[in-house]
């Protein structure tokens, strides 16, 4: 039987694709893309596409460079990324749920991915035909609270809701970015201690401590403290806050919440507390603008990324 021959047209990066069209459609030029499950709600493509159209205007290379959709679903990425490497494709981001079952299907782990024990970000090595692995989030995280709420996680109290995927990455970042103390709070107290052993392991003369998310301890710091919600709490509406902030110290306590879709119970209590808070949206934006210098070695314009996502998004505008 023959196989169907790839057409030659530049695919739509608007559309959602699947590991099918990879035999199915040719895609010229410098290929990039996401895989995820489920992956058509994702904005990457709106902002990376956005930033490469601006950057193909000064720099003629980046002209024939595109972003794409593709959804993966579980258990496939493992025959996924060598028909990506032969397809030519120059750079991966990964989401839910590929992020830590690509770890060990790369050729390599650069920085702190490896502790973070997730991988966001793929750059083909053209050499070998296989990916290596980065982590961006944590770095995302970081720019935009200091960005957002102008705070740094240097000798900072964090306060981290979570232990999951997204939390691990976060408390990561905290250690190596210098935090004077981590607390991590989680109902889940089995998962809480496996995250806790990694840390202490890791970094053995860390201040870390976890507690119970459903029964915070009364010598919860509760004012210099920066908050930082990487649960899953607010994705849904009618989701409950986390963490109650009564008694947490407005003038210095800040709340970073990852979710953007919506504004979240969290984001409202921090409102009505007289609480800066910001929402993950920034981080999206420069954890994307991140992947797009690891691909390229070229500084992407992340206000465009930013604005594009905006609008995909139907938010106001805003800056980064």
């Amino acid at each position: 039987m023959l196989s169907k021959k790839p057409t030659s047209a530049t695919p739509d990066t608007r559309q959602t694709y699947t590991l099918a069209d990879l035999d199915g459609q040719a895609f010229p030029g410098t290929s990039l893309a996401v895989l995820g499950f489920p992956i058509q709600h994702s904005v990457s493509p709106v902002m990376h596409n956005a930033a490469l159209q601006a950057m193909g205007q000064t720099c003629l290379p980046f002209t024939d460079w595109h972003y794409y959709r593709f959804e993966v679903r579980p258990g496939d990425l493992a025959a996924a990324l060598p028909r990506f490497a032969a397809a030519g494709f120059a750079g991966l981001n990964l989401t839910i749920p590929h992020k830590v079952e690509a770890v060990p299907l790369v050729q390599e782990v650069v920085g702190d991915a490896r502790l973070m024990g997730a991988v966001n970000t793929l750059k083909l090595d053209s050499a070998s035909g296989r990916y290596t692995g980065h982590n961006t989030d944590g770095w995302g995280m970081d720019t935009a609270i200091g960005r957002d709420l102008k705070r740094s996680l240097k000798d900072a109290t964090v306060l981290l809701l979570g232990a999951g995927g997204a939390a691990r990455a976060a408390a990561v970042q905290c250690l190596a970015a210098g935090c004077r103390q981590l607390w991590i709070g989680n109902r889940n107290q089995e998962r809480l201690g496996e995250l806790l052993e990694v840390l202490k392991a890791a970094a053995p003369e860390a201040s870390v401590t976890g507690f119970d998310l459903s029964a915070p301890p009364h010598d919860l710091p509760r004012r210099d403290v920066l908050i930082i919600n990487a649960t899953s709490l607010g994705l849904k509406a009618g989701d409950p806050a986390p963490l109650s902030l009564a008694g947490f110290e407005p003038s210095s306590t800040a709340v970073y919440d990852m979710v953007y879709s919506q504004k979240t119970a969290l984001q409202q209590a921090a409102e009505l507390a007289g609480i800066p808070a910001a929402d993950g949206l920034s981080m999206l934006v420069w954890q994307g603008a991140k992947a797009l210098q690891i691909w390229s070695g070229a500084e992407p314009p992340a206000q465009l990324m930013m604005a594009a996502a905006c609008q995909a998004l139907k938010l106001t505008p805003r800056h980064v």
